[in-house]
């Protein structure tokens, strides 16, 4: 069995991409011996999905002939990197979500499930979010 690997796939930028970046994880994690991995790495994956088609996608600016969002696993000796790139500049930032609000938690379960997690700008323009899940 390979210790390492790479998969990746595009994503329109639409909300039921974080369901289709789940499907996509579980059925790569499962083929790469990694079933363990899965819960978490859905996850982590929905949350940074959904925070790029939220937060980083004009819809008065829609991508030409390319795939707005995409995802890349990573599986590296010891961990696995869940990466999110989008087309926004802006950095990702945790924000201090009220008892009753719908949203603005992810980055911070991302913090809670994960290693590490960062971002870095994708020239000519994007980023890319990434976060790092232990192989044990």
């Amino acid at each position: 069995m390979s210790r390492t690997g790479f998969a990746a796939c595009g994503l329109d930028g639409q909300l039921q991409n974080a369901s289709q970046a789940r499907q996509f994880v579980a059925t790569t994690l499962t083929g790469w011996a990694l079933p363990q991995l899965v819960p978490d790495a859905e996850l982590v994956v929905s949350e940074l999905v959904t925070n790029a088609v939220q937060h980083a996608l004009d819809p008065a600016s829609p991508e030409d002939g390319d795939y707005p969002v995409w995802l890349g696993i990573f599986r590296q000796p010891g961990d696995l990197v869940c990466a999110v790139t989008d087309p926004s500049s802006t950095a990702p930032r945790p924000r201090s979500a009220d008892e009753c609000a719908l949203g603005g938690r992810g980055l911070h379960l991302i913090s809670a499930l994960c290693d590490t997690w960062s971002w870095s700008l994708t020239p000519p323009k994007g980023k890319t979010v990434w976060a790092t899940l232990p192989l044990q």
